[in-house]
C-alpha cells in the first residue's frame, strides 16, 4: 500500500468520525487533480461566467454531505468516487447556465458518453497545443489544433476517453479502467 493510500485511508477514518479538518483535507489532497478534470471538462462558453474554483467549492460542499453514505458503501476507491461527485457538480452547472443547448446533438464530438461532462475535441486539442503568444505562432496554433481536432476525431471514443484521463486528468491505469469499466491492459 502506498503511503498516499495509507494517508488518505487515515484521513477517510477521521473523517468518519466526526473530524472536519479531515474532510479538508482529503478534499486538498485531490483538489489539483479535480481542477485539472473541471479544466478539461468545462464548457468554453462557461468560461466568463464561472471558474474551476466555483466547481471545486460546490463539489467540497457535496463531499461534506455525502461522505458518510459513502463511506457506509465505498463501491469505488475514494478519488474516483470524488472525481464522479464532482463531475456531478460540473454537469449540474452546465444544465443551469447552458440549459438544453448542452443536449444539442449538433454540438462537437462527444468523447465518452458517461456521468461526466464531455471533454471536446477542441479542448482536448488546446491542451495538447499548450499555448503560444505571438501572432505567427498563433496563426500556425490555430491551423495545428484543427489539424489536431480532426485527428481526435477520427479516433473510437473510447481512445479519445483514455487519452483525456490518463494525459490530462493524470489518472492512473487502474484508475482509467475502472472509471470507464475496462481492463487495466485496455487502458493502457
Amino acid at each position: 500500500m502506498s503511503d498516499d493510500c495509507v494517508e488518505t485511508s487515515e484521513l477517510l477514518r477521521r473523517a468518519g468520525s466526526g473530524d472536519q479538518q479531515a474532510v479538508g483535507d482529503l478534499f486538498s489532497q485531490h483538489q489539483e487533480r479535480l481542477r485539472r478534470m473541471v479544466q478539461l471538462r468545462m464548457d468554453r462558453r462557461l468560461r466568463g461566467r464561472l471558474d474551476p474554483s466555483d466547481v471545486l467549492q460546490e463539489a467540497f460542499l457535496e463531499l461534506s454531505r455525502s461522505l458518510a453514505e459513502y463511506l457506509n458503501n465505498p463501491s469505488l476507491p475514494f478519488f474516483l468516487w470524488l472525481r464522479c461527485v464532482t463531475g456531478r457538480k460540473l454537469h449540474a452547472l452546465h444544465r443551469k447556465h447552458l440549459g438544453t443547448q448542452v443536449r444539442d446533438a449538433g454540438r462537437e464530438v462527444s468523447l465518452h458518453h458517461g456521468a461526466l461532462p464531455e471533454a471536446s475535441s477542441v479542448s482536448l486539442a488546446a491542451q495538447l497545443l499548450g499555448h503560444h503568444t505571438s501572432p505567427s505562432q498563433a496563426a500556425a496554433r490555430a491551423e495545428l489544433q484543427i489539424r489536431i481536432q480532426d485527428a481526435l476525431n477520427g479516433m473510437d471514443p473510447v481512445d479519445r476517453e483514455v487519452l483525456a484521463l490518463r494525459h490530462f486528468e493524470q489518472l492512473t491505469n487502474g484508475e482509467t479502467a475502472q472509471a470507464l469499466g475496462l481492463s487495466e491492459a485496455a487502458a493502457s
